[in-house]
């Protein structure tokens, strides 16, 4: 049985712009259905690769000291970029059981990198991304320059399309794009694999329960 002193979970991301997506996220409670949740975010300082060569001996200290604890990083500049990332993620997963985490350590591997969750219908996007120009929008640039097909939702190169349309709107990058999308973009029907596995481990986690009578 665990302490009630011992926190909630420790994430380990890979860079900046997923710190403050994560952040973003778990500060929209009734969206993801779960309670508030104490959590810690470190970055691993050689980002991708690093957290996936290096993330699990990075959270083995810290088995007593959290209740749950997540791994996060792109599949794409990995080191295994050939590699399917559900196959990633389930040999991180063995590794983390392993190594004391039990059943409480999750690895979640974006596909091909963070920047495709990013992508939705929401108005939202184009706010984020300093789109204003009235004559057209941000879809049909995108389809008009070949980062989007007609068919799809998403840029086949999700982090070239947002360079380039922040390019264009003469937006600075910066990890604050990533936190102001995470909390404004509707998250009820994204199909994103990657996001619905952070949803679903976060609900499985820390949902809220409803007082009883």
């Amino acid at each position: 049985m665990k302490s009630s002193s011992h926190r909630d979970m420790m994430i380990l991301v890979a860079d900046s712009n997923m710190e403050a997506a994560v952040r973003g996220l778990l500060s929209r409670e009734q969206a993801l259905e779960i309670r508030t949740v104490d959590a810690h975010i470190a970055r691993h300082p050689q980002r991708d690769s690093g957290c996936c060569k290096g993330g699990v001996d990075f959270l083995s200290p810290f088995t007593n000291q959290f209740l749950h604890a997540l791994l996060m990083f792109d599949r794409e500049g990995c080191g295994e970029d050939e590699r399917m990332a559900t196959d990633i993620e389930n040999r991180i997963e063995e590794r983390l059981s392993n190594s004391g985490w039990n059943d409480r350590a999750r690895a979640v591997v974006l596909d091909p990198e963070l920047e495709v969750w990013v992508w939705s219908e929401s108005p939202h996007v184009e706010q984020c991304l300093g789109w204003n120009d009235p004559t057209v929008s941000l879809r049909e640039w995108l389809i008009a320059r070949g980062y989007l097909h007609t068919d799809r939702c998403k840029p086949v190169r999700p982090k070239e399309a947002l360079e380039a349309a922040l390019y264009e709107s003469h937006t600075p990058r910066s990890s604050a794009i990533y936190r102001h999308l995470a909390e404004r973009v509707p998250l009820r029907g994204c199909t994103d694999r990657a996001f619905c596995k952070f949803a679903d481990v976060m609900q499985l986690w820390f949902a809220c329960r409803s007082n009883t009578t």
